[in-house]
């Protein structure tokens, strides 16, 4: 499912012009993205959470060239934990 996808049944299901709900949707993901940069987690709830890690600093190995260690630096990346009515819907298929 797109975003055009989400604001086109959205529009169909609430009658409020796409426009409209597609300036909601953007600003919803705004602000979580906003609030995730500021090393802040987001709750949804029923949906999940989202929440930023630090993985720490380590060694790869290119596989084309195994004995050349590359290292890979510390960053933040974002995690994703679903929440229990998710997982159980989702559990069906």
């Amino acid at each position: 499912m797109t975003k055009r996808d989400l604001v086109v049944k959205i529009s169909s299901k609430t009658g409020i012009i796409q426009k409209d709900v597609y300036t909601v949707i953007q600003k919803t993901l705004d602000y979580i993205v906003e609030s995730l940069a500021a090393g802040r987690h987001v709750e949804l709830r029923n949906f999940g959470v989202f929440e930023p890690c630090r993985r720490r600093a380590r060694v790869g190995r290119n596989p084309h060239k195994p004995q050349k260690p590359i290292p890979i630096p510390a960053r933040t990346v974002i995690r994703f934990k679903p929440g229990k009515s998710m997982r159980r819907k989702v559990a069906r298929f």
